[in-house]
């Protein structure tokens, strides 16, 4: 199965507050994380291909069920020439606080000549990719004074997790151990 696209119904709705209202990408110029996840997308290159979770909810019991019991640990990945990405998630219908996932993300098939990957890691979090939270840690203003603003500006660009690292391949593989809080996506980017 490819992805060939994705679609977002949003709005835009002009002198209103921050983070008023549903269905937006931005709100009064700041980027919503939601545009993270877009921009996360957008590195998903290539075919699509299989992934496998011990942490992932059906399809067919979360239609019935929603995901209120475990929480959905779930991924998909893509491949293309020299490079494969995983997103991951963490998600729960509940947006409460909840121990993080440990998550061992484990990429095969990389071609046997292939000593070493650069791994780039972007994270959409609490601390990370997030205006809205900057914004709330902020006490929520209405009127921010510039430096508030260009903070809320900068916490809405896509930010890695940690600087990008080379990593080594065993067998025609390599494998990542992360902790992914609740309600987060993560996005693993490997070139070679």
């Amino acid at each position: 199965m490819n992805l060939a696209g994705m679609l977002s119904w949003s709005f835009e709705f002009e002198n209103g507050g921050f983070f008023e209202g549903f269905r937006t990408l931005a709100t009064r110029g700041v980027d919503q994380p939601i545009l993270n996840v877009f921009r996360m997308a957008g590195l998903l290159l290539g075919e699509r291909v299989m992934t496998s979770s011990t942490g992932q909810i059906p399809l067919d019991e979360m239609m019935k069920n929603g995901v209120r019991q475990a929480p959905d640990v779930d991924a998909m990945a893509t491949e293309a020439a020299h490079e494969a990405a995983v997103m991951l998630w963490n998600y729960h219908d509940d947006d409460l606080p909840a121990p993080s996932a440990e998550v061992q993300v484990t990429i095969k098939g990389i071609p046997a000549e292939v000593e070493k990957v650069l791994l780039e890691h972007y994270r959409i979090d609490d601390t990370y990719s997030n205006s809205y939270t900057v914004w709330k840690r902020m006490g929520s203003p209405q009127t921010p004074t510039p430096e508030q603003y260009a903070q809320m500006k900068a916490a809405g660009r896509l930010e890695l997790l940690s600087s990008p690292e080379w990593l080594d391949v065993s067998n025609g593989k390599v494998t990542i151990a992360t902790s992914l809080p609740r309600q987060a996506t993560s996005l693993m980017h490997w070139k070679w």
